[in-house]
């Protein structure tokens, strides 16, 4: 949200960062400045006049807004207002706003036009505002393409040779679309500036050839770097045998990329020498920042600030470098003396000190790299911009993350669920929460796996593991199924295969194992695995290999390994563990036959993934949002109106405090009745008698009463009895990370002792539904179990999809829980509801697109203007 006090950055098509803000007074002068620069053209077309110069009458008006009925943006690049955009309501609490932007010559074509009015839009809704009005000349061609680009229903009339425009501002999956798309190009096009720049300036380097960047500026220089090197030293001639200049722009080439190795201090001189040289990045690799002390997280702040005012973005700090191992570029930012070969995997890695071991186990594995970022403090460049990147970067295949900590995991998610249809993202991902990220309680290992797998994101637990799946992935292609040929001349090591297959999903096929013995030459190997390649029923395979005794075969029969390719030409995967021999290039070779196995069942789970259709958000009919958020305001604990709101029935419970209470409550309901305990806590425990059912006349509803006061308290719930049914438990929680998700089990204490709960995040595809409702390891009771009657699954998976568009509209609920749900074979019934509401939950994968938000200035709150009559 932009808010008064909260500016964000923004990045343009271009991949150059701006800021957006709100209108001040003070912004007087430089939009009469911006007016100036304009041509005569870029006048005529906004004002629809030649407009020279702004009356003070006008100025007065467009700088003073009240954020409401009127509400004014403008971007700033380098600190000058470049653009402004704002809306006026056309009457006092009238729906419809016009909207009109101007942006500034240089400017232009960029889509600084398309970010105004993501931000009018949601600043118009947050005001009540539902459709935008604009009048265009028709000459106005990128004008006109901003509004009909965008998604919108756009109507559209021609008079008086103007073209009218009117459309509606909610959010559709049309706009969700085109603004995720545009969000994808800018960020992509942000890191290809970086990882592919023209020049490479380095500060920092010493010319005695000592200290950090001294070993950067030498790998690069070694590495055989395409473009322009310019050490910047103050007073140094040449700097590691190459020409030094004391400013980047001294030395005249074209400078896309600074790397930083100067003291934290120092590193603010930096960014404004590389913004004159007209840098579009840095990667600071100098420590001393957030990860030191509260005043290098101040420094950090700022100089992220400063660098996005400049228009560029920033790696690090504290962070290893970028590699890029394209021929055209074979970049060397890093502090790894020695990349991997040029492949086809990029590779991410938080941690900077960490990076340059994961290099060298990528090396020493034949991992090949495409490209390498190391993020560092992530104080800006992230995991989720590499994402962006690596999508569309030819170059890359596969894709692998060591994550440290979360910063945006829903748009991870959301990413990861996209990317992942074409190239597999593999992630070593921590459960740790960025400090002050939401106020309720982070979901379990289980449940942060069951999200990851919703998005098709491979989760391994080890770098061994990570780095074992990229292998695989890098070299072999997917399964077509878990069924597996096991083919080795060690009946241990063929045995130990076998059992690893089952505890990772894979289904060995008949006839194997298949263990060719100790005498077996490399003849009788090959052939085994060229059979076991060829049958049709075998979609992967493991070989395994002990080395014979001395002697026991001559050198040409134990020449194993120069077996292996022919035997596997068959096109399907196979891993291989051998325990001597080098095996050769493109098979996955693993020191253990658990390791292979596990590599391999991580990836059939990934193919299987791919194979499923993912399903749609459904129409869910009798949804009223307006009526949920009504329900909500009259009564925040009013479970049974936000949940009418949805289309989801509670079946009706009355308080009682006195026997004759309950007696008058269920004359009303309808005997018989069920009497509950009042506390949510125990509403459900038959187990512990907390519960008294099928009560059909006063008198037993008395005992009953008399039975549970003293044991329970004297409040409880009188309800209408309903027909018997498999008891369920629907919740909905908003995660500190993940934002909102919802869970799904069967009701019990046995299962929620063992946590026997299925997790999606918000929204619901039909799928996801249906996955909830059959995942959890009791879900045979609903299928039924033991000659019991199947439950309506379609029922339990609308109430589902209808929590799940609850959750995504509603962002007060902070959590929802369901229980029991009783289903039965006609249909589902909602006993109990409890509700809990706070604060809108943060949800930084949501609204109009920006950056990061930076912290309030003092002295940055403007003075409202007149509310317009």
């Amino acid at each position: 949200m932009t808010t008064v006090d909260q500016p964000v950055d923004v990045l343009l098509s271009d991949g150059t960062t701006v800021q957006l803000r709100q209108i001040r007074p003070q912004d007087a002068p430089e939009i009469v400045a911006m007016h100036s620069r304009f041509s005569e053209r870029t006048r005529y077309l906004r004002y629809f006049s030649p407009y020279p110069r702004i009356p003070e009458r006008d100025l007065h008006r467009f700088v003073n807004v009240d954020h409401r009925d009127r509400e004014a943006f403008v971007v700033l690049a380098v600190d000058r207002i470049v653009a402004v955009g704002r809306y006026e309501r056309l009457g006092p609490q009238a729906p419809e706003a016009e909207v009109a932007f101007v942006v500034e010559d240089a400017w232009q074509g960029r889509g600084i036009g398309s970010v105004l009015l993501e931000h009018l839009a949601d600043a118009a809704r947050r005001s009540g505002i539902v459709h935008f009005v604009a009048e265009v000349l028709p000459a106005n061609s990128a004008m006109l393409r901003v509004f009909a680009d965008f998604g919108y229903q756009v109507q559209r009339q021609y008079a008086d040779g103007v073209v009218h425009l009117t459309f509606p501002i909610a959010p559709t999956e049309a706009t969700l679309e085109v603004q995720r798309g545009r969000e994808h190009r800018t960020e992509a096009r942000s890191i290809a500036r970086l990882l592919a720049p023209r020049g490479v300036a380095v500060y920092g380097a010493s010319a005695t050839g000592q200290g950090v960047g001294a070993a950067v500026l030498g790998h690069l220089r070694d590495g055989g770097y395409r473009g322009a090197i310019v050490p910047v030293h103050p007073s140094a001639a040449t700097v590691a045998g190459l020409p030094a200049y004391p400013s980047a722009a001294d030395a005249g080439a074209q400078i896309d990329l600074a790397v930083v190795a100067v003291a934290a201090e120092a590193a603010a001189g930096v960014v404004t020498d590389a913004a004159a040289a007209g840098a579009h990045g840095l990667v600071v690799i100098s420590a001393g920042f957030a990860e030191a002390d509260a005043e290098g997280a101040a420094a950090q702040r700022a100089l992220v600030r400063a660098a996005h005012v400049a228009g560029m973005r920033v790696i690090g700090p504290n962070c290893l470098g970028v590699a890029n191992t394209a021929e055209k570029v074979r970049l060397n930012a890093t502090l790894a003396p020695v990349l991997p070969a040029p492949g086809r995997v990029g590779l991410f890695s938080q941690s900077g000190v960490f990076g340059v071991a994961l290099l060298a186990e990528a090396r020493r594995r034949g991992l090949g790299l495409s490209s390498f970022v190391s993020a560092g403090n992530r104080a800006d460049v992230s995991g989720n911009d590499l994402l962006q990147y690596w999508q569309d970067d030819p170059g890359t295949d596969v894709i692998l993350l060591y994550l440290e900590t979360f910063g945006n995991p829903r748009k991870f998610a959301r990413l990861a669920r996209r990317i992942g249809r074409d190239k597999p993202v593999v992630a070593l991902a921590s459960l740790a929460r960025p400090v002050g990220l939401g106020d309720g309680p982070a979901l379990d290992e289980a449940a942060v796996s069951a999200l990851f797998a919703q998005s098709g994101v491979i989760r391994v637990e080890t770098v061994a593991e990570l780095l074992d799946v990229g292998v695989l992935l890098a070299h072999q292609p997917l399964p077509a199924g878990p069924r597996v040929a096991v083919v080795g001349n060690s009946s241990a090591l063929t045995g130990l295969a076998a059992t690893a297959c089952a505890t990772q999903g894979l289904t060995v096929v008949g006839g194997y194992p298949r263990d060719v013995g100790p005498h077996a030459g490399a003849a009788e190997f090959a052939a085994a695995l060229a059979e076991a390649a060829a049958d049709d029923g075998v979609d992967a395979l493991v070989a395994v290999f002990a080395p014979p005794l001395p002697g026991q075969l001559t050198v040409e029969e134990a020449d194993f390994t120069a077996a292996l390719p022919a035997a596997l030409a068959a096109g399907k995967p196979a891993v291989a563990t051998f325990l001597a021999g080098r095996v050769p290039a493109g098979v996955p070779a693993y020191p253990g036959v658990e390791e292979a196995v596990r590599a391999l069942g991580r990836v059939n789970r990934y193919a299987a993934w791919l194979r499923r259709d993912p399903g749609t958000p459904p129409e869910v009919a009798r949804v009223d949002p307006a009526a949920g958020q009504a329900a909500l305001r009259a009564n925040a604990s009013d479970a049974a109106g936000l949940l009418a709101a949805y289309g989801i029935e509670l079946v009706e419970s009355a308080p009682a405090a006195t026997a004759d209470d309950a007696v008058a409550a269920a004359a009303r309901l309808g005997w018989p009745v069920a009497l509950k305990a009042a506390d949510p806590g125990l509403r459900h425990r038959l187990d512990l008698g907390a519960v008294r059912l099928d009560l059909a006349e006063e008198a037993a509803l008395r005992r009953a009463y008399a039975e549970l006061a003293p044991a329970f308290g004297t409040d409880v719930l009188v309800q209408p009895m309903v027909p018997p049914g498999v008891a369920c438990v629907v919740e909905l929680v908003e995660d500190p990370a993940f934002g909102p998700v919802v869970g799904f089990g069967l009701g019990g204490v046995a299962t929620e002792l063992l946590g026997d709960r299925a997790w999606r995040a918000v929204p619901l595809t039909d799928r996801d539904a249906f996955e909830l409702v059959d995942e959890p390891r009791a879900a045979p009771l609903l299928r039924g179990h033991r000659g019991a009657a199947p439950v309506d699954r379609a029922a339990l998976a609308d109430l589902l999809l209808r929590v799940g568009r609850l959750a995504d509209e509603q962002p007060r609920v902070r959590s929802l829980t369901l229980n029991p749900v009783l289903a039965r074979p006609d249909g589902i019934s909602v006993l109990h509801a409890a509700v809990r509401v706070g604060a809108a939950g943060v949800r930084p994968d949501t609204g109009p697109r920006r950056l990061r938000p930076h912290p309030p200035q003092a002295g940055t709150r403007p003075d409202p203007g007149p509310r317009r009559p």
